[in-house]
């Protein structure tokens, strides 16, 4: 199903060109440690040096939603939902290190109890034995092999391992198109780390005839007009939508200072949800 989707959210569609006239480059400078698990490898949960435009939208207020998602919410956001509403009035890029790359620490989460006894039970940390899982009791008093009822269900949230952070103090850069007010500080991530954002500079917005371009700024793949060739491009594959880098492109462009850009960025493309 959910692959589905997203074939349907980058399949061609008639959309609604933005009306955005004001641009505005930004820095954004992190307070705190910044954490996404945007790769999982055995107990190392890393970060990507980046920050996603979905988390930005969020994070800057432009829409809101449940911090978790819980019951039949679970495993299906509501980006299409949330973000398809404000794409004709406002956009922002995925954040990029002008340096070229962030810096990065590393920190150990023990999620284990201080207790004088614990017992992990189907990831779960137990920690008084009356907590044990109902299996357990039934094979001292039945002694059943394999009991029918457990008193804890699975649970796939880490009690250890490693996180790779950005570090306190990096800069990122990002466009944000619109006149959306824009706060001196917001929080972001998984942590809601605090990040102060300042604005270097304001552009006008100039069109650009169809032609061939290069880009240096950070794209979310979904975000492109579907009408965009994409002749090379650098790809950094991190949920919930790959980013790309480095673009080379055929197609209509914007112009705002030194930087160059696809035409028509849209959050989601501009495609309404489920073609209503």
């Amino acid at each position: 199903m959910a692959n589905t989707q997203q074939l349907d959210l980058l399949s061609p569609q008639t959309v609604a060109q933005p009306t955005f006239k004001q641009v505005r480059l930004v820095e954004l400078w992190c307070a705190e440690p910044v954490f996404f698990a945007s790769r999982e490898i055995s107990d190392c949960y890393y970060t990507e040096g980046v920050l996603g435009n979905y988390a930005l939208a969020y994070a800057l207020d432009w829409v809101s939603s449940p911090y978790r998602l819980q019951g039949q919410a679970t495993g299906r956001p509501t980006y299409l939902e949330d973000l398809v509403p404000i794409a004709q009035d406002s956009y922002i890029l995925p954040a990029w290190a002008p340096k070229g790359q962030a810096t990065f620490r590393f920190e150990r989460f023990n999620g284990l109890s201080d207790a004088y006894w614990y017992s992990m039970t189907n990831n779960r940390v137990a920690t008084s034995r009356e907590d044990l899982p109902e299996y357990r009791r039934l094979q001292k008093t039945k002694g059943q092999d394999k009991p029918r009822h457990r008193s804890f269900s699975a649970s796939n949230f880490p009690q250890t391992g490693r996180l790779r952070m950005i570090d306190r103090g990096n800069v990122f850069h990002t466009l944000v198109f619109g006149d959306r007010e824009l706060p001196d500080y917001f929080r972001i991530g998984k942590f809601r780390s605090k990040v102060r954002l300042s604005v270097l500079k304001q552009f006008e917005l100039v069109p650009l005839p169809v032609g061939e371009y290069t880009s240096q700024a950070l794209f979310n793949i979904a975000d492109l007009p579907s009408d965009l060739a994409l002749l090379a491009f650098d790809l950094i594959s991190i949920p919930p939508v790959s980013l790309i880098k480095n673009l080379r492109f055929q197609g209509a462009a914007w112009q705002m200072g030194e930087f160059i850009v696809p035409a028509n960025l849209q959050f989601c493309g501009g495609r309404v949800a489920n073609g209503t």
